[in-house]
């Protein structure tokens, strides 16, 4: 039988209410079912900063996944913070563990969303902290309709990356997100963005995967989107 590769899977988690009297954890099952259809083995990881390293030594690539929250300002030096910031420190504090060891240990690493925000500011950069307020013309990047119907382009830049994933400098995506990557953090590329200037995907060259996409590929598309997600598994075996 062929060994599967384990992928760690971030999960989020809410307060008591809804689903459970006690603090819960979720996931959407598509991130589990992509990482299934490329040939990995999901495998969700608790919020337990202490147990990182074990997490680290188990898995042999990393997706952090998006969630509806940000990360503290703090965390890339803004002394401001905008009304609309929505913090889950313990979610952050464990992803951050997770994506600087997975870093350290050159791992693949996959970052939705959220994710790719939070690999952002761990690689040194910034955030904008509410899109609208500080991108002109910006376009609506909270979409209404469902998640897996794609709804703006992307401009992809050629030779990178998700370039030749994708196989095509345009991209129809799918957007929810008030938040972006602001200024990029050191050895980051930005490989993608919409037509506002916002920006899409970034990528760390030289690393066996490293890519954050701002929108969520896990809903499968489009051959672009799967595309990402046996790359991201073949990396695991190299």
């Amino acid at each position: 039988m062929t060994k599967l590769p384990i992928i760690g899977i971030t999960l989020d988690n809410e307060p008591s209410g809804g689903y459970s009297d006690y603090p819960w954890y979720a996931l959407r099952e598509n991130y589990c079912d992509a990482v299934t259809q490329a040939g990995g083995l999901p495998l969700c990881l608790p919020q337990e900063v202490a147990l990182a390293e074990h997490y680290l030594d188990l898995i042999e690539g990393l997706i952090v996944t998006g969630g509806a929250f940000d990360v503290d300002p703090a965390m890339f030096g803004a002394t401001q913070v905008h009304a609309k910031v929505t913090t889950k420190d313990r979610r952050t504090t464990f992803e951050w563990a997770m994506l600087q060891g997975a870093l350290d240990r050159d791992m693949p690493v996959l970052g939705i969303c959220g994710g790719e925000q939070l690999l952002n500011v761990v690689l040194g950069g910034t955030l904008i902290q509410h899109i609208s307020d500080e991108v002109p013309n910006a376009l609506q990047h909270e979409q209404k309709h469902p998640k897996h119907e794609p709804d703006h382009d992307i401009r992809i830049v050629e030779n990178t990356f998700l370039h030749r994933l994708a196989g095509a400098t345009t991209l129809k995506v799918n957007t929810t997100h008030h938040q972006a990557v602001g200024k990029p953090g050191k050895g980051v590329v930005v490989s993608a963005a919409a037509s506002d200037g916002v920006i899409e995907a970034i990528e760390v060259p030289g690393k066996k995967f490293c890519l954050g996409v701002q929108w969520h590929p896990e809903y499968c598309g489009s051959e672009a989107e799967k595309n990402i997600f046996t790359a991201f598994i073949e990396a695991t075996r190299a």
